[in-house]
């Protein structure tokens, strides 16, 4: 499932190169027609977007809301357009581009009041300005349940998916099965900090890298990470393999129905105190 800088990168595309302007909207596939022929040669207001939810604004309180869940994607190009095929959920298209949505969990006509319902059962999101890393903390203060399960709960922290919340752990030396009660203020604050960084860098270079300068491949003279989902990392999808830092193996295990990766020797149980 495609992480939070993805989908802000989604709507920065989007506002770029629809906004402001008409847009004929289509449903090749049919699911979503109605919606399609409602929308269909309006202006595109704006894109939005909170954790992995994608909302495509065409004004007098109409939005499309989008979740690409395990299997959406998107295409965007310019003209000439593909012929689009049956499986395009939704086209949409002005005089100088396209975009072609693909499988999501979600594609819907929601009002004002629905899209401000979906906003307040998300959490705060470290991509969002003005969003309070307090709102996240007082849940996560008062929970038995791991920081490595929080991190991936919707409801507490929006946009974290499986990489960061592997590397953001390891970057700050916290076992992932800590209890959230145990986590201080202080380590959240920078656990935060640093998620804003480091999911920044990935909208812009749309890609996860989370290694610091020092340990890039080139700093360190190891082979570059050879992995289809690119980027530096220290412990995602490394099981197995040597420690950056410590050498040590990294381990993996079930968590939150993903699989964590971890490094027990940089990650002890009381680090988030």
């Amino acid at each position: 499932m495609p992480e939070g800088h993805t989908i802000h990168r989604l709507a920065a595309d989007h506002r770029a190169r629809f906004q402001g302007t008409p847009v004929k909207a289509t449903s090749p596939q049919g699911k979503f027609s109605d919606g399609a022929a409602l929308i269909d040669g309006r202006t595109m207001k704006t894109a939005e977007a909170h954790g992995k939810h994608l909302f495509l604004g065409f004004g007098e309180a109409d939005w499309v809301h989008i979740h690409l869940g395990l299997f959406g994607k998107y295409a965007l190009g310019e003209h000439p357009a593909p012929p689009p095929t049956d499986t395009v959920r939704l086209r949409l298209r002005n005089d100088t581009y396209y975009s072609d949505l693909r499988g999501p969990t979600t594609c819907a006509l929601i009002t004002d009041d629905e899209k401000r319902a979906i906003h307040e059962r998300l959490g705060p999101d470290p991509l969002r300005d003005g969003d309070d890393p307090d709102k996240a903390y007082r849940r996560i203060s008062r929970s038995r349940t791991t920081v490595a399960a929080l991190l991936m709960d919707q409801k507490v922290v929006s946009g974290v998916g499986n990489v960061y919340r592997a590397e953001v752990l390891f970057r700050h030396g916290i076992d992932p099965y800590t209890p959230g009660k145990d986590l201080t203020e202080a380590r959240w604050q920078a656990i935060w900090a640093d998620l804003v960084e480091l999911m920044r860098e990935g909208v812009r270079l749309n890609r996860i890298d989370t290694v610091r300068p020092e340990h890039t491949p080139e700093a360190m003279g190891r082979p570059p990470r050879v992995d289809d989902h690119g980027g530096e990392v220290y412990v995602y999808r490394r099981a197995k393999q040597p420690c950056h830092l410590c050498g040590g193996e990294i381990r993996t295990a079930g968590l939150a129905a993903r699989n964590l990766f971890w490094c027990p020797t940089c990650q002890r149980p009381d680090a988030g105190r």
